[in-house]
């Protein structure tokens, strides 16, 4: 039996002497959502779009089909591009209507 313990006191005294690191909670939060993108959605398949910036994820564009799938679209199709560029636009004009 005791040829059991001195294995377990030398792993319990090697991590006691281990560095500490700060360790990062594990959290579904920080994982990105888009795993693989696609470059190719009809857009009048799509029902709503999602956009997600999380700190540790490049931007993601998320599409809600009118099947009730949800894909990723690459942020830089070209369409998409468009659409945001445009959003953003109108954005800005009703700022300064209101100011």
């Amino acid at each position: 039996i005791e040829l059991k313990i001195i294995p377990l006191i030398a792993i319990i005294a090697i991590a006691a002497k281990s560095p500490v690191w700060p360790a990062k909670p594990i959290s579904l939060v920080e994982r990105c959502w888009c795993r693989s993108t696609l470059n190719t959605v009809p857009q009048r398949s799509i029902k709503e779009l999602k956009f997600l910036h999380t700190p540790n994820c490049p931007f993601q564009v998320i599409a809600k089909l009118k099947n009730n799938r949800e894909v990723c679209i690459n942020p830089e199709t070209k369409w998409l591009q468009q659409y945001l560029k445009n959003a953003i636009n109108k954005v800005k004009k009703n700022r300064r209507r209101n100011k």
